[in-house]
């Protein structure tokens, strides 16, 4: 027989959201909530919808945040079976979304169906926060909802995002903070012309390779006990004009740093620029900043999510801060404790996307102790 949890994700997982379209994900989320005592707030900015669900008079509020929309398919003629039907093969449900993160919104919607119906009189207070701009550039979802909330004086106490934090097993893995993200467009400009007569030119690449080896080589820090050391990566470097007989005018490269809490977005900006201005390259440099780095350290969200794993799987969680950005990055700055416990992640943007069933009623089971564990 399908689970509670199983039959919502189908369902969700059936419906065609590629970011930034939410296709009607969180109509049927937003019944289910209101159906059990949530105040609803829709909460569109541009082509993203959102919405905010809040339960509870007073108290902390333990919010969990997470995303309706997912990413493109890729060639569909390749996937094993159809990316938005969804089926279960093998004790694998398999569908665009599964992973991510659709089998996390089913599996707290249901564990808060069951733990308001064994304490309809919780303490404190429970929250959704849900958009359909995670995937993309998130410009009109989570970030626009805080300013909502910070707005209405709401403040978020301690906050579950339901990205797959797992990486062999449910729950082996809970993120307790996220890198910094800063990337940079950096144009270096020089004198086109013909490569026989290199005096009557500039050569770009030339006058960048000594400042990018000299980037890629500085040390910017030694982490911590929770973070990596920065690092430097070049993701896109192109030149030229098609021809084998033409120096360039200008080279352009894109770069990010993914960033510990051991040094600040302006102080990379500081000695990057200082690189760049002592090989005396004639460029113009554009910073994107797409996440401050964020650490919750062990207290009572931490500590309540953790003994909610352990009770559910029989083994200890690690603790980590590895990985990518997520909307964590635009909630922990408010002030709220934030942990990010989901499934596992193997198959998340893959083809054939999927998550163990069993998995799943884990995660139901490891999110309604969580529950129980702060709001009784």
């Amino acid at each position: 027989m399908t689970s509670p949890t199983l039959t919502l994700a189908c369902d969700l997982i059936a419906r065609h959201s590629v970011t930034p379209e939410d296709a009607g994900c969180q109509a049927l989320m937003m019944e289910r909530l209101q159906a059990i005592g949530f105040t609803l707030h829709k909460l569109p900015f541009g082509e993203v919808d959102n919405f905010w669900a809040v339960r509870g008079d007073s108290g902390p509020l333990l919010a969990f945040a997470g995303h309706t929309d997912v990413v493109p398919t890729g060639p569909e003629a390749q996937w094993q079976y159809p990316p938005f039907e969804p089926c279960i093969v093998d004790g694998m449900l398999c569908g665009r979304g599964a992973a991510d993160m659709k089998g996390s919104l089913a599996s707290m919607v249901v564990a808060c169906e069951e733990f308001v119906a064994q304490h309809p009189n919780h303490t404190g207070r429970i929250g959704f926060l849900i958009t359909s701009d995670e995937e993309g550039p998130a410009d009109n979802g989570t970030v626009k909802v805080v300013e909502w909330l910070q707005q209405q004086g709401e403040q978020i106490d301690w906050c579950i995002v339901g990205e797959p934090s797992s990486t062999h097993k449910l729950g082996d893995v809970i993120k307790n903070g996220r890198r910094g993200s800063l990337g940079a467009e950096l144009t270096v400009k020089g004198v086109q012309g013909h490569v026989a007569y290199p005096h009557l030119a500039e050569n770009p690449i030339h006058t960048l390779a000594p400042a990018l080896t000299e980037l890629a080589a500085t040390e910017w820090d030694q982490g911590n006990d929770f973070f990596p050391a920065t690092s430097f990566q070049v993701s896109n470097l192109n030149a030229g004009t098609g021809a084998t007989n033409v120096i360039p005018g200008e080279a352009h490269v894109v770069f990010n740093f993914r960033f510990s809490t051991e040094v600040t977005e302006a102080e990379l900006r500081e000695r990057t620029e200082a690189i760049l201005n002592r090989h005396g390259l004639n460029y113009e440099l554009t910073w994107k900043l797409s996440g401050q780095p964020f650490l919750t350290a062990e207290g009572s969200l931490v500590d309540a999510v953790v003994k909610a794993v352990e009770d559910t799987t029989g083994y200890r969680p690690e603790l980590s801060t590895s990985g990518g950005t997520s909307d964590g990055r635009f909630i922990a700055p408010t002030g709220a404790q934030v942990v990010e416990l989901g499934p596992i992640n193997a198959t998340i943007h893959k083809l054939n996307e999927r998550i163990g069933a069993q998995e799943l009623e884990q995660l139901t089971q490891a999110y309604r102790r969580t529950l129980e564990n702060l709001l009784t």
